[in-house]
């Protein structure tokens, strides 16, 4: 019989990975409540269990008396003699009690507080190994539609992918591997409950993590994320290493790397740029790849005014706004993007061709006054002859969008 208690123990413990100690502790709990049924008491229940052998006795403490008054805690001093000479009144006797003696009620709730007790531990132990997980990427497979929601199965507990979380449009089918990204496990009276996401910024920057060998060891650090699911991404990373391009490291061999990701959103489009400590060159690298004449960024305002070539303004902004909402969202700055023609007419560009000295003398008075940062690579020809010839893009009309290539 220990023997085989031995072998019970050890499996439950490998298949449920729940601690041999906290499954002994649960039968002596689970026996001192048989002894409680059956005598209607177990405050002098004792239960002496080896841990090695799974070998246990129980004991009932009695003490004894001239006259019994509680068969339960009390025996007689003929009784106690019978079982030991040297014992008197006052001396207490441990009596073993056989568990074979109980009745078919105390066995049941005896095995009712082990299996209780195995549920239990078993529930706290999923719960501890997906609250490990939590804010990271899991694989999980899909099972069915709840309403608008999706059941997802990770193994050995379910996940809600709730109607929020989903990106618009995409649809799985059952028996489906998906990429998810764990929002919150809570504890539950059945269980843990996992709710994950797919729209989650952070399920791009898990994803690097996990195809850029250079982002996991810290390498390449990606500093700022801003994301539309299910349409587009940008992402800027900077790299600890003079000797590694971050860029190159994220988009891989002839897009290796950014084309798995890309794969598993589903085609969404992903823009990698470089990060820069200066805003206003941040501002520049976010609005990619729309080309920038000029970029005045107040630090403390959080503003930023950009002036790009009346060819670009549409592709700056990008279709219904989107390219330059995703780059404000990235910077932290709020861009107020004009054209060349809409500057110069606002009073707000500055023809550096005629008045280049009388530029420098602006910025330089702007910038001891620390109210912004400027941006500018000053040419000797204009700016729209100069991106007329070396621009790769074509010019597009108002409200048009163009094919964004990786960064």
């Amino acid at each position: 019989m220990n023997n085989e208690l031995l072998e019970a123990l050890n499996i439950l413990e490998k298949e449920k990975d729940i601690s041999k100690e906290t499954l002994l502790e649960a039968i002596e709990n689970s026996l001192l409540t048989a002894c409680k049924n059956h005598f209607g008491k177990s405050d002098n229940i004792k239960v002496d269990m080896n841990p090695e052998t799974c070998e246990y006795h129980v004991y009932a403490e009695k003490t004894v008396v001239e006259q019994v008054e509680d068969d339960v805690t009390q025996i007689s001093v003929g009784n106690a003699k019978m079982i030991d000479s040297k014992y008197e009144v006052g001396d207490v006797v441990n009596i073993e009690v056989k568990s074979k003696e109980f009745g078919r009620i105390a066995t049941q709730n005896a095995k009712n507080v082990i299996l209780q007790k195995i549920r239990e531990e078993e529930r706290k132990v999923l719960y501890d190994q997906y609250y490990e997980k939590e804010k990271d990427v899991v694989t999980g497979i899909v099972q069915r539609y709840v309403g608008k929601n999706i059941s997802i199965n990770l193994g050995k507990v379910d996940a809600i992918l709730s109607e929020n979380e989903q990106i618009k449009g995409e649809v799985f089918q059952p028996t489906e591997r998906i990429k998810l990204y764990i929002l919150e496990v809570k504890s539950t009276s059945k269980g843990p409950k996992i709710l994950v996401s797919r729209t989650h910024p952070e399920l791009v920057k898990r994803l690097f993590e996990s195809e850029v060998t250079e982002v996991k060891e810290g390498i390449v650090e990606i500093k700022s994320i801003s994301r539309e699911a299910g349409s587009r991404t940008k992402i800027a990373v900077c790299s600890n290493d003079p000797d590694v391009d971050p860029v190159g490291a994220c988009v891989g061999l002839n897009g290796a790397r950014v084309n798995a990701i890309v794969n598993e959103l589903r085609e969404e489009k992903i823009d990698i740029i470089n990060w820069s400590d200066n805003a206003a060159m941040l501002i520049e690298n976010a609005l990619s790849p729309a080309k920038v004449i000029s970029v005045i960024a107040d630090a403390e305002e959080k503003t930023a005014k950009v002036v790009v070539p009346d060819y670009q303004l549409s592709l700056a902004i990008g279709k219904e706004g989107q390219n330059a909402r995703l780059a404000a969202r990235l910077t932290g700055f709020k861009i107020d993007i004009k054209s060349e023609t809409q500057a110069r007419e606002a009073g707000d560009f500055m023809d550096y061709e005629n008045d280049y000295e009388e530029y420098d003398e602006f910025a330089e008075s702007y910038e001891e006054e620390g109210y912004a940062e400027e941006y500018k690579e000053p040419a000797k020809d204009s700016y729209a002859d100069d991106f007329e010839e070396s621009s790769d893009y074509e010019e597009t009309s108002p409200g048009g969008d163009e094919e964004q290539p990786y960064e």
